[in-house]
């Protein structure tokens, strides 16, 4: 048990190692970045590792640190938002449904629209979006934050659920206080823990959907750096010069790793 815990807490630490240096890259990127990442020189493109460029530069001469720094701003940019997005909306629909639930009234109409939005991936809505709007940031932060809602009102209304049960919330109901108190008082206080977790595995699911949807041509259109469009406009030079995948590719494993870790980690030590 020892053992299992000092492994877990371990990857939590190096999880939250992961995410800190891609956090403090997109801060960093805000004031400074080696070279201005959608400066093009020419004579400069294709260039391999080097003191110059330690990432070396993409097919137009972009020097590829600077502009994983500033996709990293990018990513976790729509990612935020659009995990903000999912959880101002599912969190406060899960409490109803669980208290709803627990009280025997139902709370069926919000798990019905939680699996109705299951139907609808992310993908799915982009291309609706883009259809409508354009291909933008903005795209991708509402197709996203749309998708991840169902996972938040499943999440907290199983924890409300649980809560709802316990002796001194049905102290609180016998005594008359509302359920928007004993919501706030009890409810949210006790199922932050498991929230907090959902937040870690959405940030996760964020980033990849972000640089899926980029890839396709989804996300922020070019030349803004993108982890995801960096990618795709790599499949041209795969052969000759695989650099060009192998730093947004790392990028995107080791910041979903991350906030993996990150997540797994608060889970265990909250349990």
């Amino acid at each position: 048990m020892v053992t299992t815990r000092k492994r877990f807490g371990a990857g939590r630490t190096f999880g939250l190692v992961l995410v800190a240096v891609a956090v403090l890259a997109a801060l960093l990127s805000l004031v400074w970045t080696p070279y201005d990442p959608l400066h093009a020189d020419p004579a400069a493109r294709l260039v391999g590792s080097s003191w110059q460029h330690w990432m070396g530069t993409d097919e137009l001469g972009r020097d590829i640190l600077s502009r994983i720094m500033d996709g990293a701003r990018l990513t976790l940019a729509v990612s935020l938002a659009a995990v903000a997005g999912s959880a101002l909306v599912g969190v406060p629909l899960g409490v109803l449904a669980g208290m709803r639930g627990a009280a025997g009234r139902g709370g069926g109409v919000v798990m019905a629209g939680a699996d109705l939005l299951l139907a609808f991936p992310a993908l799915l809505l982009a291309i609706v979006f883009t259809a409508v709007f354009g291909a933008s940031m903005w795209v991708v932060i509402l197709a996203v934050g749309i998708a991840g809602v169902p996972g938040f009102i499943r999440v907290a209304r199983v924890g409300t659920m649980q809560v709802m049960h316990q002796d001194y919330v049905l102290a609180a109901r016998i005594s008359g206080v509302a359920g928007w108190r004993i919501a706030l008082r009890h409810v949210l206080p006790n199922i932050a823990p498991i929230i907090t977790v959902q937040v870690s595995v959405a940030f996760a699911l964020a980033i990849l959907a972000e640089a899926g949807l980029s890839f396709l041509g989804l996300g922020t259109p070019a030349p803004y750096a993108s982890w995801g469009r960096m990618l795709q406009a790599s499949q041209p030079f795969l052969a000759t010069s695989p650099h060009l995948a192998l730093w947004p590719g790392l990028a995107i494993a080791l910041t979903v790793l991350g906030f993996n870790l990150l997540g797994t980690g608060t889970e265990r030590r909250a349990q």
